[in-house]
């Protein structure tokens, strides 16, 4: 019997280069599959956003391999998409101390891209850079990929995986308050995912009843006519400012707590509805007179979603009575749509950092000043709204702010952090004491309504009001609302002017309430919507959203919307 050939080198050297090829081809596929373990390893903390990932990871993978039909392409495809997600959360993160949210791409808009080329002007160059990259090794795995995996199984396994993760959502939802953590970035996103379509699907953007007794009238343009003088009116943003005493223990300088109080010499509580972070909250309540609660998860969007949508507010109301309105900004106008939106409440005029030549976060007496010389271009026969938004006591307060600033100041001996706060305070209230000389002197004889509020309390404050809470504990108090956590303050000044006594100025208001409070001090006419509005304050006794369980939010909202005030949530 003949023996077979032995193979020549040449057929050796071959079939060693096959399988190499072949083993390049397995590592292609198996490769994004190994990066996303380790992702998620490094990513997600415990079993449950560990369980979200691999559902996220199953639906991303086998939508691609129904499109494209190579699973090596699709797991690189599905893996270049988490990682974008993750670093997208890390810098959003970064600004605003909460992860990537699937709302934000339900209202993703042209402000937006404009805050991130505006913070990041060399991100156009670095995502077409990444492009050319990209395209390239998408080409070579598309040609290296060995296997053709058939659509219809590729698309019940990512309807499997959907339903999976639908029910998981559900039957154990994500605690909102987990968002502030800088982890579990694809599990919380795809988590918050499945509620916001569904929550979308129920109520819309924002929550109205169906039908509502009643009708809201349009008010006229010139059907505002006020008794005696119309005073300027200022309203000051005074950035994450309460009064520290309420916790226990907190050693303050001497003359604490002046600031707090009003011309009549009396300390008002302020019921925010967000605490230690996102100050478009109360930019929304106080400008807009509305809750944000009334968007549900969609809060977080507020003034973005509310932008073109609800042109109803305080600058409105004062423009129908003759007032100019303009507006200081200590941040970007696109953040957070915060130009269209002032601009959709009535704001005219809105200057923002770049406007104003702010260089990273200014004092308070910087944009005091500002509007100073603002209000000095303005009509002089005309009266003025003037909303001025502070900044210098944001966080952190791990680092001192100005050390040029208040160099004899003396610590009062608590912890750092809230040693900084305080000083920051008092600062604070130097600018304003400052600002109001500048006001007398500036515009002898003119008469000026100010009202000062403090926007939410600092992050670090429900650490100082129940030390002995853990994370889930102060969270599942931030979810329930304790107005401990949220009640700061707000003080009405005057010059050269008597505030109209009302029934309205109460010892605690929610914060909606504010446009309203101003318009009645200020002796102003108040139109359909805000005569509704003060009905709803005097029988809730101050409470807005927390009436009735959102009862009168909800009914309020939909006289708003059959007014045509509100159109498109």
């Amino acid at each position: 019997m003949a023996s077979a050939p032995n193979p020549g080198p040449s057929a050796t050297v071959a079939a060693t280069g096959l399988a190499a090829i072949g083993i390049w081809r397995l590592l292609a596929v198996a490769a994004p599959h190994l990066a996303a373990l380790a992702v998620m390893l490094q990513t997600e903390t415990d079993f449950g956003s560990r369980t979200g990932f691999l559902l996220s990871w199953g639906i991303l993978n086998f939508f691609w391999i129904a499109l494209l039909r190579r699973p090596a392409l699709s797991g690189a495809l599905s893996l270049t998409l988490v990682v974008v997600l993750i670093l997208l959360s890390r810098l959003k993160h970064d600004i605003v101390q909460m992860t990537a949210n699937f709302v934000d791409l339900m209202v993703i808009d042209r402000d937006t891209a404009a805050f991130l080329f505006t913070i990041f002007p060399n991100l156009r160059w670095s995502v077409i850079s990444a492009g050319f990259l990209v395209v390239p090794l998408m080409y070579a795995l598309w040609w290296l990929d060995p296997f053709r995996i058939r659509r219809l199984p590729a698309a019940a396994g990512a309807l499997a995986c959907l339903a999976a993760l639908v029910g998981y959502s559900f039957a154990w939802p994500d605690e909102a308050w987990r968002g502030y953590y800088d982890d579990g970035y694809l599990s919380k996103f795809s988590r918050s995912g499945v509620i916001a379509v569904s929550d979308f699907i129920n109520y819309g953007f924002m929550e109205s009843d169906a039908v509502a007794t009643g009708r809201l009238k349009v008010p006229l343009l010139d059907s505002c006519h006020p008794a005696g003088r119309r005073p300027n009116i200022i309203m000051i943003h005074d950035e994450s400012s309460f009064d520290v005493r309420e916790a226990d223990g907190v050693k303050v300088p001497a003359g604490y707590g002046s600031h707090f109080n009003s011309y009549d010499g009396k300390e008002r509580k302020f019921l925010a509805e967000s605490s230690g972070g996102p100050s478009w909250f109360t930019e929304y309540n106080v400008l807009a007179g509305l809750s944000s609660r009334s968007f549900g998860r969609f809060a977080y969007f507020v003034t973005r979603i509310a932008s073109s949508r609800v042109e109803r507010g305080l600058p409105l109301a004062l423009r129908r009575c003759g007032y100019n309105t303009l507006s200081l900004y200590p941040a970007f106008g696109a953040f957070m749509s915060a130009r269209s939106f002032q601009l959709t409440t009535g704001i005219q005029h809105f200057f923002d950092a770049h406007d104003l030549g702010a260089r990273d976060v200014e004092p308070d007496s910087f944009f005091y000043d500002s509007a100073l010389k603002l209000m000095a271009q303005e009509t002089p026969d005309a009266p003025l709204f003037a909303f001025v938004y502070l900044a210098a006591n944001h966080f952190p307060w791990e680092t001192r702010f100005r050390p040029d600033l208040m160099p004899f100041w003396r610590r009062p001996g608590n912890e750092p952090v809230v040693d900084e706060y305080l000083r920051r305070q008092a600062m604070s209230a130097g600018d304003y004491t400052a600002f109001i000389a500048g006001l007398k002197k500036k515009f002898p004889g003119k008469p000026f309504l100010i009202v000062r509020y403090g926007d939410h309390q600092p992050e670090f404050s429900p650490h100082l009001l129940d030390p002995g809470l853990d994370e889930a504990g102060v969270g599942k108090k931030l979810d329930n609302y304790d107005p401990r956590y949220y009640a700061t303050y707000y003080a009405i000044d005057a010059i050269n002017f008597e505030p109209v006594k009302s029934p309205v100025v109460m010892d605690t208001i929610d914060g909606p309430y504010l446009p309203l409070v101003i318009q009645e001090a200020a002796g102003i006419p108040l139109d359909p919507s805000f005569e509704e509005q003060k009905r709803i304050m005097l029988r809730c006794k101050g409470l807005f959203y927390a009436c009735k369980d959102g009862a009168e939010a909800r009914r309020f909202n939909r006289l708003l919307i059959d007014a045509g005030l509100v159109h498109g949530l």
